[in-house]
């Protein structure tokens, strides 16, 4: 029997079913294939560019260059940087070559584009440059850490979107077409089934196929999908950008005293395996940057929260990081010591090695003493307020001010006793 008769008779998946036979199809990517989208403008003028698409698995990156091969008339030549070497590269180079002196263009698409190496990504640049080929490389990663400036420098990158719950919904609905049933879910069901696809478009379909082949008769309750299905993993990568994404919102709604999206954001760096320490070590820094005197005692509760997860470890230890985050996000903020310590950096390299005034100077030996050390030293204990006002800063620098509290939290007293200080210190001058 024929090779070609086995390959007929095995079944199709449900998601190559699915892969959609014109852009009109394509869910989800409006931003780039409408008619005031950069695709839709290279199509419409029959000029395409050399592309990165850089989004999220399951959005129709593969697709799209497969079909915009078709829509330019471009020959399609595929290829998985994963399994790929330099030979393979020279092959399809030489016969995009020939291809193009026989008046055919090429469109090579390299998948998992960032998985080639520096040296790698630097061949393509004679064949992009000279027109040999278009290429159309599909990333996960932030292009900015993984791919040559150079290879950067001729490609236009385009963002696609994860799919959201409106273009799952169309997704699902070609999902039973082609099927020819519905699915045993109600509302409900097909809403947990958008949770467990995470907007990966391939991933619910694969989801949407299980389904179907568990031959359930009635709504299966969203509960039991999550035993009857595998839930996608969540896209966290503790060495690439989205280590950095999380963190950063993190941070940032910590700043904005948002506790519930601190929160989220800390649960959703514990659900993609991110180490706990990690994150302690994170929280002890706000502390002192975004916090500081405006509640000292930030500092000591992120220090016991990373104590108490090293004597408990997990899961019980994550409730005391769990803790010291909302103190965190709850507490007043200033930045106030963060920004002096910054500018007193700055005035310590600008004004270079200037020596501290000679009265406060100790002088252990009789010769510190004669030359002057210590000398007109005002202790502060002995004045009747407990202030004597004097200079602390080099002979022949002006005093500066770097710490200026803010009218939050403990820092409102210490605003005070600065003012007082300085009311003392101006009248003794």
């Amino acid at each position: 029997m024929p090779a070609e008769l086995f390959a007929s008779l095995a079944p199709t998946p449900l998601a190559e079913q699915l892969r959609p036979k014109s852009l009109d199809e394509i869910l989800g990517q409006d931003h780039l294939l409408g008619p005031e989208g950069p695709l839709g403008r290279m199509l419409a003028s029959r000029k395409l560019n050399s592309l990165i698409l850089w989004g999220p698995p399951g959005c129709g990156k593969t697709t799209i260059a497969r079909l915009l091969a078709q829509a330019t008339e471009l020959h399609f030549e595929p290829l998985s940087a994963v399994f790929s070497g330099v030979a393979d590269l020279r092959r399809i180079f030489e016969a995009a070559r020939q291809r193009r002196r026989d008046g055919k263009g090429t469109l090579l698409f390299v998948d998992e584009i960032h998985r080639f190496n520096r040296a790698q990504q630097d061949g393509f640049l004679p064949y992009v440059e000279d027109g040999t080929v278009t290429l159309i490389g599909a990333t996960t990663e932030n292009p900015s850490f993984e791919l040559n400036a150079a290879l950067l420098s001729r490609c236009q990158v385009l963002v696609l979107r994860r799919l959201d719950d409106a273009a799952l919904s169309t997704l699902l609905e070609r999902a039973e077409k082609a099927l020819g049933h519905k699915l045993p879910i109600d509302e409900q069901g097909r809403e947990a089934l958008f949770a467990m696809a995470d907007g990966d478009g391939r991933y619910l379909i694969g989801l949407a196929e299980q389904l179907a082949g568990l031959k359930e008769k009635g709504p299966v309750p969203p509960a039991r999908l999550a035993a009857l299905l595998q839930k996608r993993a969540p896209l966290y990568d503790k060495a690439q950008e989205a280590h950095y994404n999380l963190i950063s919102a993190l941070h940032k709604s910590l700043r904005g005293s948002d506790v519930d999206a601190a929160l989220y954001w800390f649960a959703r760096m514990l659900d993609g395996g991110e180490d706990p320490k990690y994150i302690a070590r994170r929280l002890v820094r706000f502390a002192v940057e975004d916090v500081g005197m405006a509640d000292p005692n930030a500092l000591t509760q992120t220090l016991a929260a990373w104590d108490t997860y090293d004597r408990l470890g997990s899961p019980e230890g994550e409730l005391a990081i769990a803790q010291a985050v909302i103190y965190l996000a709850t507490a007043p903020k200033s930045n106030s010591g963060y920004t002096a310590f910054g500018a007193a950096r700055r005035a310590a390299k600008t004004h270079g090695s200037l020596a501290p005034p000679m009265h406060i100077l100790n002088a252990p030996t009789r010769l510190m003493k004669e030359i002057g050390y210590g000398r007109g030293y005002e202790y502060d204990h002995d004045a009747e307020d407990g202030f004597s006002g004097q200079n602390y800063f080099p002979d022949g620098m002006a005093r500066e001010e770097y710490y200026r509290p803010v009218e939050r939290g403990f820092e409102r007293e210490i605003l005070k006793r600065l003012d007082y200080w300085k009311k003392l210190r101006d009248k003794r001058r």
